[in-house]
């Protein structure tokens, strides 16, 4: 196995007949599809020249309004996508829980648990590190409800301490159908893991979204953080305990998103969020350090030191892991040399995750050797495959982001900023973030197409979203029922714009030579999943706040709605 494995995946949202069950099948389609369009789309135009600076907190507002689209469940009474209503009120009857509430993943009605929780786990990761800059913007509230959506559901899925259920409907019947939210007759079957069918990865990954967001909550809501952090651990030890892959315990799942690199990084991954969460809630030094042991002495075993991967994602964790770790190494620096001889064994282990966090980081920048270097499209994009490729290319925006603030906030024994030393030169934070930067601007329309990615952001957006509720009429304003097959009949087919706009939504976005099809069929560029978006809610934060652009000054808590109070 090499470098940047495990990715390759179909698309959420596609017909069944698009689908590839391996990555060799998916990578051979997507060559043959490349091969075949190469020749009948134009060329784009010249990139136009970028703006001074884009609207930032537009960017953020617009966001966050996303989450509110893809809720399931009943909406509350301060729902503001108006053309949304409830749905999916009997989620989990037939086995007899609650299963009301969650996101839907992308443009269909499957309640996929994998990707939900990395979307929640990385809106917390942006909050905890962004979240006076989410405030200065006057989100913080609409952060934290998007957060607090998806844990409340998983307080419901976790039924026992070593019972998680892993998924609402099936990916087979729900793409038979295109059908809005409110209308759906297709399969509701409830899918769990447990000690006879586990998931580690599933569990790993819930755990530490629901650590972080237990950081998120500690000062405006300390029940709810506690009540958070001990689902977390008690996840973490059922998923370390029973280890297995959640796609072989859940079939339904395999298809859709299966889990490629396995499980070892999200044990990883949730150790580290539950290290952060114990520290910050102020659990004493061994319940705490317990997690960091973990990670020290499985660091080899479960890939953390020995990948070094030129991709971040859903279902490939590592370089997250990496970039953490490496932040607990700065912190311990900071500390001085007492802690190093104190820690010698952490400190050693954690020196080679950030060497492993770098390698991505260099590879990002163009600034490792060829061969593993981060292909870019002509206009600066960065690539990774064919299929929303753009959730690699937020997820990679974020991780140079935090880690421009990391080296900023570093320093070394003389006193000078801390630089990576990468194969192909240095680079300081600010290369990093401006890097970081650029790849914002891309997707909000610096690029050659002058196409925004980012749905209902600027003059020139995506109007064919692949999306069903997007698609057809809302049903607030006709409540006539609209069957299975009814919507390909009536509605997908339609070359009209989509009647309701998917404002927020981080679509696919374009292939290795810039070009874009706005098609409601060419789902491997116009679907939008939750956690292409998610990663951009602290890009967004951070970038706005270096325009010194800030018009709310208050403090946190300040920005915190009623119905985010309480559980």
């Amino acid at each position: 196995m090499g470098v940047g494995r495990g990715g390759a995946m179909p698309s959420p949202s596609s017909p069944p007949s698009a689908r590839c069950s391996t990555i060799a099948v998916c990578l051979l389609l997507l060559f043959f599809l490349h091969v075949s369009s190469a020749g009948t789309t134009p060329p784009p135009s010249p990139s136009p020249a970028p703006p001074s600076a884009f609207d930032y907190r537009d960017a953020l507002s617009k966001s966050l309004l996303y989450f509110e689209t893809q809720r399931s469940g009943r909406l509350p009474y301060n729902q503001r996508v108006s053309w949304r209503d409830h749905s999916g009120l009997t989620d989990g009857l037939e086995q007899g829980v609650d299963l009301v509430g969650g996101y839907y993943d992308a443009g269909d009605h499957v309640k996929f648990g994998l990707p939900m929780a990395f979307t929640v786990t990385m809106l917390s990761w942006g909050v905890i590190e962004y979240g006076e800059q989410i405030a200065d913007a006057g989100e913080y509230g609409h952060a934290l409800e998007a957060i607090k959506w998806g844990t409340d559901y998983f307080i419901k899925a976790h039924t026992q301490p070593d019972v998680l259920w892993a998924e609402v409907g099936d990916g087979d019947t729900d793409h038979y159908c295109w059908q809005r939210p409110e209308d759906m007759t297709t399969s509701r079957q409830a899918y769990q893991i447990d000690p006879d069918h586990p998931g580690s990865d599933l569990a790993g990954e819930t755990a530490a979204a629901m650590a972080a967001a237990s950081i998120v909550f500690r000062r405006s809501n300390p029940h709810y953080s506690h009540l958070l952090l001990h689902h977390a651990q008690q996840l973490f030890e059922f998923g370390d305990k029973h280890r297995g892959k959640y796609d072989r315990s859940v079939a339904a799942a395999r298809s859709y998103y299966a889990s490629i690199s396995g499980f070892n990084d999200e044990l990883l991954w949730a150790a580290l969020w539950l290290h952060l969460a114990t520290d910050a809630a102020g659990r004493d030094a061994a319940d705490s350090g317990y997690y960091l042991e973990y990670v020290v002495r499985n660091g080899h075993a479960l890939g953390g030191t020995g990948w070094a991967i030129n991709e971040f994602s859903w279902d490939i964790k590592y370089a997250g892991v990496q970039v953490l770790a490496a932040k607990l190494l700065m912190t311990m620096m900071a500390a001085g040399g007492h802690q190093q001889k104190q820690d010698a064994a952490a400190w050693s282990t954690l020196e080679i995750y950030r060497a492993k966090a770098e390698h991505y980081l260099c590879s990002c920048l163009g600034k490792n050797t060829n061969a593993t270097n981060v292909h870019r499209t002509p206009g600066g994009l960065l690539y990774i495959r064919q299929w929303n490729n753009m959730q690699y290319v937020a997820g990679a925006t974020f991780l140079l982001t935090v880690y421009s603030d990391y080296l900023a906030r570093s320093g070394t024994s003389s006193g000078e900023r801390r630089l990576m030393r990468c194969p192909g030169g240095a680079a300081g934070h600010d290369d990093l973030l401006a890097f970081a930067r650029s790849q914002a601007d891309y997707i909000l329309g610096a690029n050659p197409v002058g196409m925004s990615y980012l749905v209902g952001f600027g003059e020139r957006y995506p109007r064919r979203v692949h999306h069903r509720g997007a698609s057809m009429v809302a049903y607030k304003e006709s409540k006539g029922f609209i069957g299975c097959t009814q919507g390909y009949d009536d509605w997908y087919g339609r070359r009209d714009d989509n009647p309701n706009v998917l404002v927020g939504a981080l679509v696919g976005g374009p292939d290795r030579e810039d070009r874009f099809r706005d098609e409601r069929g060419n789902y491997m560029q116009t679907e939008a999943c939750t956690y292409n978006t998610a990663p951009l809610v602290g890009v967004f934060a951070k970038l706005h706040a270096q325009l010194g652009i800030q018009h709310h000054h208050h403090h946190f808590e300040d920005s915190i709605p009623s119905s985010v109070a309480s559980y």
